[in-house]
């Protein structure tokens, strides 16, 4: 059962992540909805790539155990990468959306024009 855990708690962060994103209204809210997918994402890539006992694939004389996988360690980190650019963006639009508009809530906004 705690071998799956991980997997169990990256699936909770994901569902909670995308209902938060689809039933509010404010824009922030639906970012911050955004950044718990990315962090159920992530965990569930580092949860993949672990392996009982493994080794650090960092060591040049480490003893012939398994390893664990680099590789999805170093999806994670670009992914992190990409989600702090993505929220930065999207933070960004919020900014000039509540400029336009004066709120941040998608009710408020019935057309965008350009």
């Amino acid at each position: 059962m705690f071998a799956n855990l991980p997997f169990i708690t990256a699936g909770i962060l994901i569902i909670i992540g995308i209902v938060t994103i689809v039933t509010q209204h404010n824009l922030i809210k639906m970012v911050m909805g955004l950044a718990v997918v990315e962090a159920g994402v992530n965990l569930m890539l580092v949860a993949t790539g672990y392996r009982e006992g493994g080794a650090a694939p960092i060591f040049t004389n480490a003893p012939s155990t398994e390893m664990v996988m680099p590789t999805a360690q170093a999806m994670a980190l670009t992914n992190i990468v990409i989600g702090i650019a993505t929220t930065a963006l999207l933070l960004s639009f919020i900014l000039i959306i509540f400029r336009k508009y004066g709120s941040a809530d998608v009710r408020d906004m019935r057309r965008l024009k350009g």
